[in-house]
């Protein structure tokens, strides 16, 4: 028998690997699966977790300024202490604007692991 605790977590989104099974990956791999997630989720988007997510997209074309910056960082690391806080300790959000183009960096502890490392998303606004 099989300890669950040894096995591959399952990729996110959900996809086939090329022998038709259900794909996994690498856990640090699918701890920024998760984090994505959380990013580019509305809340009310899933059924049944009408507060899971945090409303990034909401504001993607808003004016850019230092107070969207700062509603950004507030609603993302909400979203990932609400959803992820059992997996990750947030340690810094940090939100860039650059040309046009939305830069979210997510520097967290894995609580599991003690390992520190941070995740960079870009968004074409």
């Amino acid at each position: 028998m099989t300890d669950p605790s040894s096995l591959a977590p399952i990729a996110a989104p959900l996809r086939f690997d090329g022998r038709g099974r259900t794909a996994d990956t690498a856990p640090d791999q699918h701890l920024r699966d998760l984090i994505e997630g959380v990013l580019l989720t509305a809340p009310g988007e899933r059924v049944m977790r009408p507060t899971f997510g945090s409303g990034l997209l909401q504001l993607a074309f808003a004016p850019n300024s230092d107070q969207l910056a700062a509603t950004l960082q507030m609603l993302v690391q909400g979203g990932l202490q609400s959803w992820l806080g059992d997996l990750i300790e947030v340690a810094a959000v940090t939100i860039d604007q650059e040309e046009g183009t939305l830069t979210i960096s997510v520097s967290y502890t894995v609580r599991g692991t003690g390992q520190s490392t941070t995740a960079t998303f870009a968004q074409l606004s």
